[in-house]
């Protein structure tokens, strides 16, 4: 047939829409090969094609085209006070962005599109013109063509599109409809912080967040910023960062090493020493950690280990900490023999001597000081002593010093706290002792004692309460037999005496509990109150005011005093 005008097509295209020609569908070309068979459940956008005869004098510049080719219809791009979309990258072929209109493969791959006149168009072309007429006032004229199919995506789909400055597009149009959570809400300048790069959207992250991240991931790094806060100070966060080095990297000896230095820094002395002992175990040719483990031990009173540590430090040897050692080495000795003689004089003198040397940090050393000075009837000094020694737990104690020093540490905690009052202490002391080392004579002598005088004094202490005042005496007096200078019995045992008007024997235990702990205020007060029951008001007076001097805001003591000195006139 000849070329049929374009006045006619309207005509044949009602035709088609009523009867349902089967010219609607794209013809299978003898050059098209095997194609895909069309599924209508697919939710595709079919355009309009004409009969065979009719194609050729409606295709645009593809003259040397072959005729039984489906057409597809193209939207032309708009004007150029349009807000542009991103540009439209295809799977296949990019034409020219100047191009008036656009080369879309079809469903064969090889034809060219043609525009369809509008006054050709059928029912379901001027449904679909409309559509388009709508997309192109939302700013949606750039949907394409993703393959060979019939399908229209939108441009930031898959890999067809990346978004660029414009944020008009088809996709943010139709999104703006859906219900969005706080996280989907679009920015205020219109932009989107995420990219496209093949199918994957890549989160904007700060890059100082990932160098830190990364950093941290290096132990190398984590080490250098655990020595700059080391050197400005910042021990805690030096031993995290050393931490986590070791966390990576377990098997590198300078991390323990450093760790030990922000563990010593801190007063972790013990600690510090097992790490060292560890950076030892990995490079046992480290010079550097020989040489603070030497110095840890020199502090913890170990002379002897320290002297050999500093011989294998080699040139990293500290000639001030070795000589310190050698110092502490020798006071130890002469300790150990006054003990031995049970000097306790020359013990309590030694000992001390050891600390000032060098050994600041030694549990066993400051309990021998603490133990001369129980011989010698002084336990305020005593528990004065412990106190200012290190207080390292006793699990760390165990496996640093042993079972041997540690049960000594332990019958010197219980023997303190025993004189002082704290009888819970003090029996969880021994008992720890006793478990450390059950078959020594000493430390079931103190258990045995120690259980005693805390029976005693709860027994005391309810018959006190109860009214019964000469069974609550007998009660404390028992304690005092396994225990004669218990400040606590004492001054428990004056106040029965006191309520039973025995105010001379109260004086008498008030003044034995003074003679022990000088600073005992209870007992003070209450020998202060006797001596106003007997009317020696200038012995009164002699206690009140040097309560007084302990604790201007006494109110009773004051009240005693003025009393005292108004019956003194």
């Amino acid at each position: 047939m000849g070329e049929i005008s374009p006045e006619k097509k309207s005509g044949c295209g009602l035709l088609n829409a009523v009867f349902g020609r089967r010219s609607i569908w794209p013809r299978r070309s003898t050059s098209t090969g095997s194609l895909q068979k069309f599924d209508p459940n697919d939710n595709v956008n079919l355009v309009q094609s004409m009969p065979g005869s009719r194609r050729q004098s409606s295709i645009l510049d593809s003259s040397d085209a072959p005729l039984h080719k489906q057409a597809d219809r193209i939207i032309e791009r708009p004007g150029q006070n349009h807000s542009r979309s991103p540009p439209v990258y295809q799977q296949h072929h990019l034409p020219p962005p100047a191009a008036a209109s656009r080369s879309v493969p079809n469903k064969q791959g090889c034809g060219q599109a043609r525009k369809v006149p509008q006054n050709g168009l059928a029912i379901s072309g001027e449904l679909e013109s409309m559509i388009t007429d709508h997309q192109q006032s939302k700013g949606a004229g750039k949907l394409v063509r993703a393959s060979s199919s019939n399908v229209m995506l939108f441009g930031n789909l898959g890999n067809l599109r990346q978004p660029g400055g414009n944020g008009n597009s088809t996709a943010n149009n139709v999104l703006d409809y859906l219900p969005k959570t706080a996280k989907d809400q679009s920015p205020a300048n219109g932009k989107y912080s995420t990219s496209v790069m093949g199918n994957v959207l890549k989160k904007n992250e700060e890059p100082s967040l990932c160098r830190a991240i990364s950093t941290r991931m290096d132990p190398e790094q984590l080490k250098i910023l655990g020595n700059e806060d080391y050197k400005n100070g910042r021990f805690a966060e030096a031993l995290s960062l050393y931490d986590a080095a070791i966390s990576i990297d377990p098997n590198k000896a300078s991390y323990r090493s450093n760790k030990s230095a922000a563990l010593t820094a801190l007063g972790r002395l013990l600690e510090a020493a097992f790490e060292c002992r560890e950076a030892i175990r990995i490079d046992p040719y480290y010079q550097r950690a020989h040489n603070r483990l030497a110095t840890l031990y020199v502090r913890l009173g170990d002379a002897e280990k320290a002297a050999y540590h500093f011989k294998q430090a080699g040139a990293e040897a500290d000639p001030d900490s070795m000589n310190k050692a050698k110092k502490v080495e020798v006071h130890l000795n002469k300790c150990t023999e006054a003990k031995r003689q049970r000097d306790w004089n020359t013990l309590l003198k030694e000992a001390t001597l050891a600390i000032a040397a060098g050994a600041d940090s030694a549990p066993l050393i400051f309990s021998s000081k603490a133990e001369a000075l129980l011989k010698l009837h002084k336990h305020q000094e005593a528990d004065e002593t412990m106190a200012k020694g290190p207080n390292f737990d006793i699990d760390e104690c165990i496996k640093f010093f042993g079972p041997i020093g540690s049960t000594s540490l332990l019958l010197v905690h219980a023997q303190v706290n025993l004189v002082v009052g704290r009888f819970d202490d003090a029996l969880t002391s021994a008992q720890r002792a006793s478990r450390l080392d059950a078959n020594n004579k000493e430390v079931n002598t103190i258990l045995w004692r120690t259980k005693a005088v805390a029976l005693a004094r709860s027994n005391g202490n309810d018959l006190f309460k109860a009214g019964r005042y000469s069974e609550a005496c007998v009660a404390y007096g028992e304690g005092l037999n396994h225990d004669p200078c218990n400040t606590v019995l004492l001054c428990n045992r004056a106040a029965c005496r006191s309520k039973l008007g025995q105010f001379e024997k109260a004086i008498e235990d008030c003044s034995a509990a003074l003679g022990v702990c000088p600073f005992y205020s209870k007992a003070r007060l209450r020998r202060g109150d006797c001596y106003a029951k007997l009317e020696k008001w200038e012995a009164c007076i002699q206690d009140c005011e040097m309560l007084l001097t302990e604790n201007p805001n006494d109110e009773a003591v004051g009240k005693l005093l003025k009393e005292a000195r108004a019956r003194r006139q």
